[in-house]
């Protein structure tokens, strides 16, 4: 970016009269100066420095000791995202793990699956994980990788996701969308300051969308608002309040199940909807989130914020929904016929109500002790999460298979059952963390949080069968060392205790939530800043309980039992490798593996839905020879993947080439930025997700060929 500025002053007096708003313009006009160049760099683009995952606080991510990704605004906006499994998939170390069209979606993390109960964050605070956050009020996505215990509480060794909304500034925009599909999509940002002193500010996103879904009978619709308000109440206090509202309706997709428990589907369309029934309904994900922070600074060298939040989802869950072949032949099964041959269930849960409510007390402070520099935060928290939902309706209603379009079957009449208490999980914390400063090379950083949790689980009748009552310390420590001022090597360890998982409904003990289990992580990394690009490279090992549906004696019976353990590398780099070339790229290879579990078919292979490799690769280069204009593009790649647990099934590999454009310009004085977006530009056939649910194994095909077309006007 070079600015060019033209002095024409005479004197050092003709200056001073031209800055005292005398006469100067006259003689100014007399002599004219040496055109001077000033030249600086443009660090806007897709590189973030920073982020607040990793801790308490917004920090370097330099002198984060943990891997973290950071999707920011820029990128959300030029790979036009409307869901997170689009943001993701810039991450190689993340994968889907049951994330089906028209339902909420849930992911993988080196190998661990996230939980929708804690794993999942806006500004800090927990949300309910089952709901489709939306994008338009987010100004960066981050994904920390791996323990986060210290900062989180309960949560699991996957990560957490943490969503950074947009502060109020000077801004209107409008966007309009549309794909090759038809869908209709608008979207406002507006904002600004007013006041005495402009100490107040507002900012409001609203969006509507039609959405015409790549599976036949598969649309839906979604209405979004939000509105953030931030009041500087003096220099030293900040009140910032956050609000969003989300209505999604949409037939859910069933995924597909291996045949006869012993092979993939062949010439499977993606566009196919299984079990349709032409009476079914929708299913409606109403999400409301709500946060405030108060932040006040006592001096230069402390500081104090308290936070709280509330989030609440209500699901009407409905779905013809395909599983399983009990009513096929002599098939009997958990899975597929041989010959594609699958049961079709009404399955109906309206209600279906999941409530977090969390708030959190810190203070941080500066100070130097025995020629130690300390930033010590301590604080509390407490937190609690309820669930109402029904015993569901499941109720078989007919057979279908995958090569023919489902005959209509009659619905089912059973009456819904009532509404229960099915969770209530109360967390209570004590936390503390010091980073310390030996030298300008040296630091480390010890905390722990202290953990109470009080959790009752209900059967399907509403009575309590499980009161856990548990303490337990959550330890983190890490060592820095910066031999130069861009460079940051680091190890960590870290403690977690995780929510366990729900067993399932064929399960002898169906519906039971099991305690929570402990897991424990080491990593080590380093990462480096050159020029206006970062790289990143980390070494883990992750250890958690293996749960899951035991098989014995011809029944399953959900429990806790051996370990799984992940080891893994990560690679990373983001930034501009030239003036006018940035790339987003990232490396994962993971080993996984179980042991111990009393199931000796689940060891010794690949865990399910674990990938040994998976690699990002994303690009942005501003053509030359037209200003305003860019062309984007990348590749996302994945090794194969165990589909079912005794690893005697995979799914293949594949890549998937995406390309786009940008074009910036001047329409009736306005800055219009219109973007086009051409996602998996081969058509190609592949299974992005071959994840677990609720104790069964499932496929998800990848999207064909999509082409999204935007239009941004600022005025």
């Amino acid at each position: 970016m070079v600015l060019r500025f033209r002095p024409v002053v005479t004197s050092r007096f003709a200056l001073g009269l031209l800055l005292s708003g005398g006469i100067g313009s006259s003689l100014a006009a007399e002599i004219e100066l040496p055109a001077v160049n000033v030249q600086g760099q443009d660090e806007s683009g897709y590189r973030t420095n920073t982020a607040s995952v990793g801790g308490f606080d917004q920090a370097p991510l330099l002198d984060t000791p943990a891997s973290i990704t950071v999707i920011n605004a820029a990128m959300l906006k030029d790979q036009q995202a409307r869901l997170l499994s689009e943001v993701l998939r810039n991450d190689a170390s993340v994968g889907d793990s049951y994330a089906p069209i028209g339902y909420y979606e849930n992911f993988v993390v080196r190998g661990f699956s996230l939980n929708a109960a804690s794993s999942y964050k806006i500004n800090g605070r927990t949300i309910t994980g089952e709901q489709n956050v939306a994008l338009e009020n987010k100004q960066q996505v981050e994904v920390l990788k791996g323990l986060a215990g210290l900062q989180s509480g309960i949560s699991e060794p996957s990560g957490v996701i943490n969503y950074v909304t947009k502060r109020p500034e000077d801004v209107r925009s409008v966007t309009v969308s549309t794909d090759d599909r038809g869908s209709g999509y608008v979207a406002t940002d507006v904002g600004g300051w007013f006041g005495s002193e402009q100490q107040f500010g507002l900012r409001a996103n609203v969006a509507h969308e039609d959405l015409n879904a790549y599976v036949e009978h598969a649309n839906g619709q979604r209405d979004f608002v939000s509105l953030a308000f931030d009041w500087n109440i003096s220099p030293d206090a900040l009140l910032q309040l956050d609000a969003e509202y989300q209505n999604k309706q949409q037939r859910s997709v069933p995924g597909y199940q291996l045949l006869g428990g012993t092979e993939v589907p062949h010439g499977a369309s993606p566009k196919k909807l299984l079990g349709h029934q032409s009476g079914s309904n929708q299913v409606g994900i109403e999400s409301l989130n709500l946060n405030g922070t108060f932040e006040y600074r006592f001096s230069d060298q402390w500081k104090g914020s308290v936070s709280a939040a509330r989030s609440k989802v209500v699901i009407d869950d409905y779905s013809s929904f395909a599983w399983g072949c009990y009513y096929v032949g002599n098939c009997n099964a958990n899975t597929f016929s041989p010959e594609g041959d699958y049961d079709i269930y009404d399955y109906r849960s309206p209600d279906d109500t999941r409530r977090d409510d969390e708030i959190q007390a810190a203070m941080t402070g500066l100070f130097d002790t025995a020629g130690l520099g300390h930033e010590l935060t301590f604080g509390t928290s407490a937190f609690r999460r309820v669930i109402d939902k029904r015993d569901a309706v499941n109720e078989y209603i007919g057979s279908g298979n995958i090569n023919e379009d489902a005959p209509t079957f009659t619905p089912t009449d059973t009456p819904l059952n009532n509404s229960h208490r099915n969770l209530d999980s109360r967390q209570y914390g004590l936390f503390v963390t010091d980073r310390i400063r030996f030298n300008e090379q040296w630091q480390t950083i010890l905390g722990g949080r202290e953990v109470r949790l009080d959790e009752k689980a209900f059967d399907v009748n509403g009575n309590e069968n499980r009161h856990t009552q548990q303490y337990v310390f959550l330890p983190q420590a890490s060592l820095i060392y910066k031999p130069v001022e861009n460079i940051s090597l680091y190890t960590r360890y870290s403690k977690g205790l995780s929510l366990s998982g729900t067993a399932p409904w064929f399960a002898t003990n169906k519906g039971d939530t099991l305690a929570p289990t402990v897991s424990r992580q080491i990593e080590a990394g380093v990462k480096y800043d050159w020029r206006r690009i970062s790289f990143a490279a980390a070494v883990f090992q992750t250890r958690q309980a293996y749960q899951y549906a035991k098989p014995e004696n011809g029944q399953f019976t959900y429990v806790q039992q051996g370990q799984q353990k992940n080891t893994g590398i990560e690679l990373s780099a983001n930034g501009w490798a030239t003036d006018r070339l940035q790339i987003a790229t990232s490396v994962a290879a993971i080993r996984a593996r179980v042991s111990a579990s009393g199931t000796p078919d689940y060891e010794g292979h690949q865990a399910i839905n674990v990938p040994k490799l998976r690699a990002s690769v994303y690009a942005d280069y501003a053509l030359p020879w037209v200003n305003g204009l860019a062309v984007l593009g990348g590749v996302q790649y994945s090794a194969k993947k165990s589909a079912n647990r005794t690893g005697s099934v995979e799914v293949g590999d594949y890549a998937v080439v995406n390309v786009g454009s940008r074009y910036t310009t001047k329409v009736d004085g306005y800055e219009t930025v219109f973007r086009l977006s051409v996602d998996n530009l081969f058509d190609k056939r592949y299974w992005r997700d071959a994840g677990e649910y609720m104790g069964d194994d499932y496929l998800f095909q990848g999207a064909p060929l999509t082409a999204r077309l935007s239009a941004s006007v600022n005025f």
